[in-house]
């Protein structure tokens, strides 16, 4: 039975080992625990405190829920898993490790947090999400999350019709303006330091994109402390009031070197991600990944699906598991009769 106090909701994990310890306590990750308390499995999910989308106002595309606050959102993910008899406390890992001996097809894992409690689990879901690493210009990580976007099915409806900016960091920069363009008539491309060819230039020009090749070296700020435009390394300033950045997104590994995930680089350098395969799968026996760690594009819905797929495959191999425990356990007893 989970244990909270009524005051602050801290649930106890248990003292023996669990079903399922869900590292990461996002969408992906409370979706699959959601999906695995429903099953009746033990469940812990260990969340950061921190996620992805903590700057923004709302959460958007989301059916049914679109415009719900983050923090609401996993606020109530919480309650959800917990009205299940799942546990959900709040912690770092610092590390996760296979235990041996394990019983055959039936792992075991030892996860430690950084306050020094230890979990024993038989399956681990890594749902850790992944970092933004924005351009290192000058004023531009201050507006992240408002005044600087980097997804427009996330934010281009909230800055449709304004003066945008895209601020390159590579190939997958173009894409970018061609999506932001189909939401504003003023959009300004800076190369930065990014090359451009003369096709995309004329693609470009074809869409009334404006290029600034002078490299920027800063944003401006107006009265009230938003963007007003970009400073170029000549002095100029061109008026923008939001700039959309395609950021370099690597998932979070801190504590997970035990585990020795295969990982993968992402196209264009825009990247690295936990490898996966059918249901989030890996190569390690026990270990399933979901959510922006290893989809690192998917918005909230998905990473939420990809969870619940994630916990439904788990609950399955567990059911396979005690299936064979239990026949194995009959079988010695028989030997014995």
């Amino acid at each position: 039975m989970t244990q909270r106090t009524s005051a602050n909701m801290i649930d106890t994990p248990p003292n023996g080992p669990v079903d399922v310890v869900v590292i990461g306590g996002g969408a992906a990750g409370l979706n699959g625990a959601l999906m695995l308390a429903r099953s009746r499995r033990s469940v812990v999910v260990i969340d950061g405190g921190t996620p992805r989308n903590a700057p923004a106002e709302a959460v958007h595309g989301l059916l049914g829920l679109d415009g719900t606050p983050p923090t609401e959102l996993l606020a109530t993910g919480r309650e959800e898993v917990r009205r299940y008899g799942g546990v959900v406390i709040t912690g770092e890992v610092t590390s996760a490790t296979p235990m041996a001996p394990a019983p055959e097809g039936d792992p075991r894992f030892t996860v430690t947090l950084a306050d020094g409690r230890t979990l024993i689990s038989r399956r681990l879901l890594v749902a850790t999400g992944l970092r933004d690493e924005l351009p290192e210009v000058p004023g531009l990580a201050e507006h992240w999350g408002e005044g600087v976007v980097h997804c427009p099915y996330c934010h281009g409806w909230e800055v449709r019709d304004q003066p945008i900016g895209i601020l390159a960091t590579g190939p997958a920069s173009v894409h970018h303006a061609l999506l932001f363009r189909q939401l504003t008539e003023d959009l300004v491309y800076f190369t930065h330091e990014s090359a451009l060819d003369e096709r995309t230039r004329a693609r470009f020009t074809a869409r009334g994109v404006r290029v600034v090749d002078t490299p920027v070296s800063g944003i401006v700020k107006d009265a009230e402390g938003d963007i007003a435009g970009v400073r170029l390394v000549d002095g100029a300033v061109v008026a923008r009031r939001v700039l959309a950045v395609a950021t370099t997104m690597r998932a979070r590994t801190e504590g997970l070197e035990g585990l020795r995930l295969p990982m993968e680089d992402l196209p264009h350098g825009t990247g690295r991600r936990f490898a996966s395969g059918m249901a989030g799968t890996t190569e390690v026996a026990g270990v399933w990944v979901a959510g922006n760690a290893t989809d690192p594009t998917a918005q909230v819905g998905a990473s939420a699906a990809a969870g619940a797929l994630a916990g439904g495959h788990i609950n399955a191999h567990l059911a396979t598991a005690d299936t064979e425990a239990a026949l194995a356990a009959v079988e010695s007893r028989g030997s014995f009769a």
